[in-house]
């Protein structure tokens, strides 16, 4: 618990803050649908800039390190922030708004490279029960994800600014101070530092059962990052909601993710990761549909729930295969590689709903709603397929 798992919790909820908190604020600064897109275009786009280096740098100087010093860093890049946005106006303050998008995507790409490294040495040790020890990870980041959105759309709502700063802050201060403990230094830290991104590539070549789930579950991130960038317009401006509204239907969802994920560690014990990943997959891609076409906050609500409980399932049989699949001594650059095309999609969504007008976004919605389904099917026809097949033929 001190040595893997409050380090994650704190890191998971001072990230999940600011991926929702910094978009929210733009858009009650601006309101407007386009920056809030840029917004969140700027927290994602530097992950993807950074993966090599995070990789890389996970691999040399191994995930204790790492991850302490991105989570120190994260809260003095905060802690500068904060006081500036009080001493001055409105567009230099949403300037530096962009910057700490920018700067907190960047250190959370290596936060959790080095926080998933980790996670894995745990999972191998594990066995058979290692998709029991990526549900607990999993859960630990749905429990956050629970805690940020609706902590920060209150902060916002209540205190300004300020006062979601000061406990993102915080919070990277305490990710810091208790930084995951090893008993020994992972194999990956030892690794000739010449390994890179290049390596990870081709790893993940070599292991085509995980190549396909790395593709389909990219498309489900297209459609999940869209529905992460527009909800604040569809919930504030469709709806006629508040900022802490949106909020609750993440908490919302990141609760029934929790229990999804609960509940999956019995089902892939009884009948298997495929069958498991298949109705997963069922799950997250029919809401996705009907979520273009909710017409009450309730109804929204309830569909983004359903779709994130089926998304948390399928991320579970992800890890479980990654944590089996990938070389311990390559595991941070060939990590880095999956994040990479895991988290593509997420810019993505947000240039679209900076590009495409409101009265778009539902149409864009269903598109992306279709191409989730094409791509999970052929992720869960190809990708388990060939895993269990060589399982078998293991045996």
């Amino acid at each position: 618990m001190r040595g893997i798992y409050l380090p994650r919790l704190a890191d998971a909820t001072a990230s999940s803050m600011a991926t929702y908190g910094i978009p929210l604020l733009v858009l009650g600064t601006t309101d407007s649908a386009s920056l809030t897109g840029i917004a969140f275009v700027l927290t994602w786009a530097p992950r993807l800039c950074t993966f090599g280096l995070a990789g890389m740098a996970v691999d040399r100087y191994g995930p204790a390190r790492v991850f302490r010093l991105a989570a120190a860093t994260r809260a003095l890049v905060v802690g500068c922030v904060a006081p500036a946005l009080v001493m001055t106006d409105d567009d230099m303050a949403l300037g530096l708004v962009m910057l700490l998008a920018a700067c907190a995507g960047c250190l959370t790409q290596f936060s959790y490279i080095a926080a998933e490294s980790v996670g894995a040495v745990a999972s191998r040790d594990a066995g058979d029960a290692a998709h029991r020890v990526q549900s607990v990870l999993l859960g630990i980041d749905q429990t956050a994800a629970l805690v940020g959105p609706a902590a920060g759309g209150f902060l916002l709502q209540w205190d300004g600014s300020s006062g979601m700063l000061a406990v993102l802050g915080g919070l990277s201060t305490l990710a810091a101070a208790i930084a995951p403990r090893m008993r020994q230094a992972p194999a990956q830290a030892t690794a000739p530092a010449a390994r890179g991104w290049r390596t990870g590539w081709s790893t993940l070549r070599a292991l085509p059962a995980l190549a396909w789930l790395v593709a389909g579950l990219a498309f489900s991130n297209l459609a999940l990052g869209l529905l992460e960038a527009a909800t604040p317009v569809i919930v504030v401006k469709h709806l006629g909601q508040s900022s802490a509204s949106v909020g609750v239907i993440w908490s919302c969802a990141a609760a029934a993710s929790l229990l999804a994920v609960a509940i999956c560690r019995v089902m892939i014990d009884r009948w298997g990761l495929p069958r498991v990943g298949r109705c997963a997959a069922l799950v997250t891609s029919v809401p996705c549909f009907l979520i273009a076409h909710a017409d009450s906050y309730w109804a929204y609500l309830a569909l983004i729930a359903v779709f994130m409980a089926g998304d948390s399932v399928l991320a579970v049989v992800l890890r479980t295969l990654r944590s089996r699949l990938i070389p311990v001594e390559v595991f941070g650059s060939t990590l880095s590689v999956t994040v990479l095309i895991l988290l593509l999609p997420y810019p993505l969504a947000g240039l679209l709903m900076a590009v495409v007008g409101p009265a778009a976004i539902h149409t864009l919605i269903t598109v992306c709603a279709v191409l989730q389904s094409l791509g999970l099917a052929c992720a869960l026809t190809y990708g388990i397929r060939s895993r269990t097949h060589r399982g078998k033929h293991r045996k």
